[in-house]
């Protein structure tokens, strides 16, 4: 087949990937002139590592992440350094963590020269018809990838669009210049209304998150001296970590999902993936690993299945079931380490406290369980 793909980020990459092994004549179309990975770090987890593993994508991935979680403590603490959940290292869920840049460059490695068209604005036709119109021109596939994240053109001009929602909060993301004894231990810690997480990366680096919760469109001026105002008598090695960060690795954008699920992934022979399909916030760290495993349940059925009609109503029907159990289990998992009450937080780190670490881990461990769709035949209702 001929499939066109919209976006070159995570998901859109990986289904390039898959699809093209497989045989067929795959057109990536990325909007920015010089495609890239704009972001910091991500933590990918088992669910991720089986679905590539599944189309032999798995050691390409593993080649520029690194497993240093495993290797340490980890958990939530309090801004004082007190640990609520503490997991001792070897004992939490399999997780890896990697440079986002160097995760697409990875996963453009496989591709084909010329498969990916910088610099071009891709827009699908209403309804689903397998059209691309790009500078003016339309060209026709057989199916059409909507991979352009969560403000999705191809959404709406399919008609799934139920909106986005702000989540309160917004995010501020920075990679570490070579620091990486100050990762000796990883982890969330949980304030009011504030959080600051800690992921090491290969080479020595630090991955690191701060949340605020806020308007939206709020102008915080001198972005890196309000971090250091809010977050520098918190434990170490936070305020070293923010010392460590040159200006130009810090980002920040507020933080949003779908407001409501698409009522479907597929619009005629148009198929939504990753963030276009399920924008999640990033509380449970499944993003990016979703995303894959769109991609890969895609390429899977398509290979598979005797029909494309077959194919794309098992890709909805275990896409969509998969997504809306994380979807919403991100948000409330906002909802509670965001929390800014007195009364709310102290309530939730006794909670929290009071929890075995391994009931912790279990939860995670069953969000990180990816299953090999089965093979569909024409006409099988499930």
């Amino acid at each position: 087949m001929r499939i066109g793909i919209i976006g070159a980020g995570i998901g859109g990459l990986v289904a390039a990937a898959g699809l093209q092994a497989d045989g067929h004549d795959v057109v990536v179309f990325e909007r920015s002139g010089t495609p890239g990975a704009v972001g910091a770090g991500l933590t990918l987890f088992a669910n991720a590592f089986a679905a590539l593993d599944a189309i032999g994508l798995g050691d390409t991935v593993r080649a520029v992440s690194g497993d240093a979680l495993g290797r340490m403590r980890s958990g939530q603490r309090r801004p004082s350094g007190r640990w609520l959940v503490s997991v001792s290292p070897g004992s939490g869920p399999a997780v890896r963590s990697l440079h986002r840049a160097e995760l697409h460059s990875a996963l453009l490695a496989p591709l084909a020269e010329g498969t990916v068209r910088a610099g071009r604005t891709a827009r699908a036709a209403p309804g689903g018809a397998p059209v691309v119109t790009v500078d003016g021109s339309e060209e026709s596939f057989d199916l059409v990838i909507a991979a352009d994240g969560v403000r999705s053109t191809a959404r709406t001009a399919w008609g799934l669009d139920c909106g986005v929602r702000y989540a309160g909060y917004t995010a501020w993301r920075g990679v570490t210049a070579s620091r990486g004894h100050l990762a000796d231990e990883a982890g969330e810690t949980w304030g009011a209304g504030a959080r600051f997480g800690i992921v090491p990366l290969p080479d020595d680096r630090v991955y690191w998150f701060a949340v605020l919760t806020a308007e939206e469109g709020t102008d915080f001026g001198d972005e890196p001296a309000l971090l250091r105002a809010r977050f520098g008598g918190w434990h170490a090695p936070i305020p070293a970590l923010l010392d460590a960060t040159p200006r130009s690795a810090l980002l920040r954008h507020d933080i949003h999902d779908l407001a409501a699920l698409p009522p479907r992934f597929v619009a005629g022979r148009g198929v939504l993936l990753g963030d276009a399909a399920h924008a999640m916030t990033p509380d449970l760290g499944q993003g990016a690993g979703q995303a894959i495993e769109d991609a890969v349940t895609l390429v899977l059925l398509l290979r598979s299945a005797g029909a494309l009609d077959a194919a794309l109503d098992e890709y909805d029907r275990l896409r969509r079931r998969r997504a809306r159990a994380l979807w919403r289990g991100s948000r409330l998992a906002g909802s509670v380490t965001q929390a800014s009450h007195p009364a709310v937080v102290a309530a939730r780190d006794v909670l929290m406290r009071a929890m075995p670490a391994g009931v912790a881990v279990r939860a995670s461990a069953r969000v990180a369980r990816w299953q090999e769709p089965q093979r569909v035949s024409p006409g099988e209702s499930r």
